[in-house]
C-alpha cells in the first residue's frame, strides 16, 4: 500500500498540518484503516480510491472515522494532482459529506466546501472556564466557535481540555481579529483525541462565514496560530466556502500490509 505524508496549508516542511494519504485500489476493512491511522498517530489519515472520473475519500483520526476534514482533503488533492495524475487540473472527491472539487491554482489548491451557518448561542461560564479567557460571543454548527477579544488572547490560550470536551460541538475553536490578517484562530478536538489541530480547513467553513459577515467582505485571509502554524485563503460564496492553501510532500512509503 502506497502512503504519502504531506504537510498541508504551508510552503515548508514541518509547518502546517501533516496528513497521511493512502492510495488504494479498494478500501481496506475499517479496523485496518483505523489501525493505520493509529500507527501514523497524525490528526488524520486519508484513504483514496479511484473511480472512473473521481476519487472516493475517507478520513480517519487515531480514534474514529470522521465525516469532514479540510487539511487531509488538501493533502489528498496534492497527492493526486502532483504524484498520481499530474496532468489533471482538478480532482473531484466523493465523501461522507458529499462531493468536493479541488482545483490547482498555481501554488495553491482551492477546495470548494459547503459553508457552516454561524448560529449564535448564549455565552456560558463553562465556555470561559474551558478556555481560561473571556468569551465575547459563541456560535455553533458542527463545531463550536468562541470569539475572544484579541489575537494575543488566542495565541496565549491555555485551555482545559477536559472542560472543552464537555462543551457543545465536535471541535472547539477560538478566534479573534488579527493585525496582519483578517482573523486568527486555534482549534481543539479533545472529543476525537486531538489536543490541538495545527491547521483546520473544515472549521474554517464556520470561521470564514463569521468573519465575512462581521467584516463585510467575501475574501478572508486566516491565520491559525498553532505551534506549526498555517495560512488559509478563504472566499465565502453564498452557501459555499472556497478554501485554498499550499502543501509540501514530506515522505513516501510502502506499507507492508
Amino acid at each position: 500500500m502506497k502512503q504519502y505524508i504531506v504537510d498541508a496549508f504551508t510552503e515548508k516542511i514541518f509547518g502546517g498540518n501533516p496528513a497521511a494519504v493512502c492510495v488504494v485500489e479498494k478500501f481496506p476493512p475499517e479496523e485496518l484503516m483505523l489501525n493505520i491511522a493509529r500507527e501514523n498517530n497524525l490528526s488524520e489519515t486519508a484513504f483514496v480510491v479511484k473511480e472512473k472520473n473521481f476519487y472516493r475519500l475517507r478520513w480517519f483520526t487515531p480514534a474514529v472515522e470522521i465525516d469532514f476534514c479540510g487539511h487531509a482533503t488538501l493533502a489528498s488533492a496534492f497527492v493526486i494532482l502532483t504524484q498520481v495524475e499530474k496532468n489533471l487540473p482538478a480532482v473531484e472527491f466523493e465523501t461522507l459529506s458529499g462531493r468536493f472539487t479541488v482545483e490547482r491554482k498555481g501554488k495553491l489548491f482551492e477546495m470548494n466546501f459547503p459553508a457552516y451557518e454561524p448560529k449564535k448561542i448564549a455565552v456560558t461560564a463553562a465556555m470561559s472556564a474551558a478556555v481560561n479567557a473571556k468569551v465575547l460571543e459563541a456560535y455553533l454548527a458542527r463545531d463550536l466557535l468562541l470569539v475572544l477579544d484579541s489575537a494575543e488572547a488566542v495565541e496565549n490560550l491555555t485551555p482545559d481540555l477536559d472542560k472543552l470536551a464537555k462543551l457543545d460541538g465536535l471541535i472547539q475553536a477560538v478566534t479573534a481579529a488579527d493585525e496582519n490578517f483578517d482573523c486568527v484562530s486555534r482549534v481543539f478536538a479533545p472529543k476525537i483525541k486531538i489536543a490541538e489541530d495545527p491547521v483546520t480547513g473544515s472549521t474554517h467553513c464556520l470561521i470564514a462565514p463569521y468573519w465575512s459577515e462581521r467584516l463585510g467582505k467575501k475574501k478572508i485571509l486566516a491565520r491559525q496560530a498553532s505551534a506549526r502554524g498555517g495560512i488559509l485563503h478563504c472566499e465565502v460564496a453564498g452557501e459555499r466556502v472556497k478554501i485554498s492553501g499550499s502543501a509540501v510532500l514530506v515522505a513516501v512509503a510502502d506499507l507492508k500490509i
